[in-house]
């Protein structure tokens, strides 16, 4: 009797299947539209606009480093007092006012209000997202637009679902699976401050000045 083969893929197979995903997901990603969403990043940086970032679940917490690599890890000069920075905040980030703003309105709300305290024209708000269909995320991106805010989102889903159509700018991950979704979101992360740390002292009008953040990615 023939011994019967068994379907499942093995942790080799599917580790294999993982990183094909990925990688042809990144390969597929729309550079120019990554390109622009970096200029519109510094465009806020050079009219000291804020930037305001929130996501769910895993996002949630890409949305924190995210905030952590544009505030700190795009600085030249860290002992320096005049260097410009990113003023920017995660919407994740509050535990109290978010659960406050669930508890009392609902969870639809924890990030509109916190925009509504804080939101202003010309600011950016970035939303990170799978579906691009969560509703607190979607309503806190129309408030934003409302207030003359640039709106960009990191999507999925391959067509970014709601928040596709809706926001300024998008670049949107081709995978129907949210590991390598959010994988992307990192790494668009780290593409963006890092670029953005490399040319930062540009901007700043000293081309020449020595680079201080032993932290800052791919120095000159």
């Amino acid at each position: 009797m023939k011994k019967k083969k068994s379907a499942l893929l093995s942790p080799k197979d599917f580790i294999e299947d993982y990183i094909f995903e990925l990688s042809r997901c990144l390969k597929s990603l729309d550079k120019t539209k990554l390109e622009l969403i970096i200029d519109v990043l510094i465009n806020a940086y050079k009219k000291d606009k804020k930037v305001f970032i929130l996501g769910n679940g895993g996002s949630a917490t890409t949305a924190s480093h995210m905030a952590c690599d544009l505030g700190k890890g795009t600085l030249q000069r860290i002992y320096d007092n005049t260097e410009r920075r990113f003023r920017v905040i995660s919407l994740t980030d509050n535990v109290a006012i978010m659960t406050a703003f669930a508890n009392d309105l609902s969870f639809d709300d924890i990030f509109i209000q916190q925009l509504r305290n804080l939101v202003e024209t010309d600011d950016v708000v970035i939303a990170l997202s799978g579906s691009g269909n969560s509703p607190n995320v979607v309503k806190a991106m129309e408030y934003a637009k409302l207030c003359g805010a640039k709106t960009i989102g990191i999507l999925g889903f391959k067509t970014g679902g709601k928040l596709g159509n809706m926001v300024d700018y998008s670049i949107i991950a081709d995978s129907n699976h949210y590991g390598p979704i959010e994988d992307i979101q990192l790494i668009l992360n780290h593409m963006i401050a890092a670029w953005i740390a490399r040319i930062k002292n540009i901007h700043d009008g000293k081309p020449y000045a020595k680079n201080e953040n032993k932290n800052s990615p791919f120095k000159n």
